[in-house]
């Protein structure tokens, strides 16, 4: 046992993976369907820290930077619109929490006559907030120690504290989040679901012409891929022709399918084999030949006997139709013969283990942008300039990137599994380091300055947390999901947001941080400076 000790004590690298492993082992205990999940982590660590270990320097700085990165990246593809929809509602239900927290700091500063400098560090360890204690800390200056403490007393249950309400609180209302995403995903696909339909030609005005010549191609997001021959479908061949009772697969989003059913005929309730899977592949672009050009000059049905029936850029799938532009790295889902498909593959330049690669210079520069735009000042009126920091800054750039898909060679788009592994990653490492952290004082603080000074760092956390979920639920008729996001956003509580992930694949309640966010981040720095000018 003292062996073991010795090697954690003298090797923080092994301190740090063994807290993330007996982190997770507690998160996977499930109690009545609880899960703490990744937040274990922060319990273990907290432990961690208060035993003396350590991890290395910096850890915590990279795992936050990855994590917000990482969420900026997949929600920036819904954020803007998002932000147009709820944006208001989300801000406004930022603005309450924050300032919530800042009265009752101030009350209880006032009624346990605490120095302003522990009043506020307890204000920004409750409400997790980082950019508030840095901006208390240069405030204070000299006067400034209590900053510190305050803040450690009240951070544990400012993470602890947010992780089980978001945790807890839809188990005893019994919202099903997955159900919830599943609404979600039916709204907001509604018009872009791609489907295969099966069509009959009756239009007498199509009979006798080439379907590749007769205009198909110029519909919006709709494509032929498929005809019934000789009792089975079979790929599309530039010479085959339009005739009475034919039978066509088209492949295109609702919509467009509609104007096409109409122009050809009728739907057809036929049960017919739709897929033969050596008749369809998908192929990476990777030949400069091909990017740039559209789909009528590459003509792929008359050239090389194939049809593009999708096509995956930055994570979007769509249909194209003959204007689409064809870009590098794009994955065009083709209809044909194995030797059609083949041919049309070495034209594109397809490589089998390209397609699920990462752009590592992308990742690598979008981070150091990010990094960079954290750290520009921001000028206040009347007052010390502030900055987006590493969290603020990496999450807008992770934004605009993966909003626009690329600024100029940075691709804002990191395939699936790797980006969800990263962000559980960096979650993991900044859970880690905060445990650390928290824990080394924790004892030593309350023991110094009373269960008092807990106590308060308690309400600031909690009574936010029980008028905002009532307010965004009634008041501003957001659902679970975006509530508990916007939340987590108001409270900037990052572990919190990773609990939440954990229980649920959709992306709303990341928008939903990602749009309240920024509100919290900007008011908790002014009010932080507010209560050190009432304070003082």
């Amino acid at each position: 046992m003292d062996a073991i000790n010795q090697l954690l004590i003298d090797q923080p690298l092994v301190t740090l993976f063994a807290v993330i492993a007996t982190g997770l082992l507690l998160g996977n205990i499930t109690i009545k369907g609880i899960q703490l999940g990744s937040s274990g982590v922060l319990f273990t660590a907290l432990l961690a820290g208060h035993l003396g270990y350590t991890i290395p320097g910096g850890i915590g700085t990279l795992g936050l930077v990855l994590f917000v990165y990482c969420v900026g990246i997949g929600a920036g593809g819904r954020f803007f619109a998002s932000v147009a929809r709820e944006g208001a509602m989300l801000a406004k239900l930022a603005l309450v929490i924050v300032s919530l927290g800042g009265l009752i700091t101030w009350a209880g500063a006032g009624l346990l006559d605490l120095p302003a400098d522990l009043a506020v560090g307890i204000f920004a360890g409750a409400l997790t907030s980082t950019p508030a204690l840095a901006a208390a800390t240069e405030g204070l200056r000299e006067s400034g120690s209590g900053v510190s403490i305050g803040y450690g007393i009240a951070y544990p249950f400012g993470v602890i504290g947010v992780v089980l309400f978001v945790q807890v609180l839809p188990r005893i209302l019994k919202h099903d989040l997955e159900k919830i995403s599943a609404q979600h995903d039916d709204r907001d696909q509604a018009e872009e679901r791609v489907e295969t339909i099966l069509v009959e030609c009756t239009n007498q005005n199509l009979f006798g012409k080439r379907i590749a010549e007769s205009g198909m191609a110029n519909l919006n997001a709709c494509q032929v891929s498929r005809i019934f021959k000789a009792g089975q479908l079979v790929p599309l061949s530039y010479d085959d022709c339009f005739s009475e009772g034919l039978l066509l697969l088209l492949v295109g989003r609702t919509k467009e399918i509609a104007i096409a059913i109409d122009y050809i005929g009728r739907r057809s309730d036929r049960n017919v084999l739709k897929d033969v899977e050596n008749e369809r592949q998908t192929l990476l672009v990777t030949d400069r030949k091909l990017t740039g050009r559209n789909l009528r000059d590459i003509a792929p049905l008359k050239t090389y006997g194939v049809v593009v029936t999708r096509i995956t850029r930055l994570g979007l799938t769509f249909v194209p139709n003959a204007s689409t532009v064809i870009e590098r790295n794009d994955q065009l889902t083709a209809v044909g013969r194995s030797e059609d498909l083949k041919r049309f593959g070495k034209a594109v330049g397809h490589r089998n283990n390209a397609i699920d690669a990462t752009d590592l210079l992308s990742l690598s520069a979008g981070l150091t942008l990010g990094i960079v735009v954290g750290l520009i000042p921001i000028g206040l009126p009347g007052g010390t300039p502030i900055t987006l920091g590493l969290a603020g800054g990496p999450l807008l750039v992770a934004l605009l990137l993966g909003h626009f898909g690329r600024v100029g060679r940075i691709v804002g788009h990191i395939p699936r599994p790797t980006r969800l592994l990263l962000q559980e990653l960096g979650l993991v490492f900044f859970l880690a380091n905060a445990g650390i952290r928290g824990g080394v004082s924790l004892v030593e603080t309350v023991e110094a300055y009373g269960p008092l000074l807990f106590g308060l760092g308690i309400l600031i956390s909690v009574v936010p947390l029980i008028v905002a979920w009532p307010l965004a639920r009634r008041l501003f008729k957001l659902d679970p999901l975006q509530a508990l996001g916007g939340i987590c956003g108001g409270m900037t509580s990052t572990p919190a947001l990773g609990a939440i992930t954990a229980k649920t694949d959709s992306q709303v309640p990341v928008v939903s941080y990602v749009s309240a966010y920024p509100v919290a981040l900007i008011v908790m720095i002014l009010i932080a400076k507010v209560l050190i000018g009432v304070l003082g």
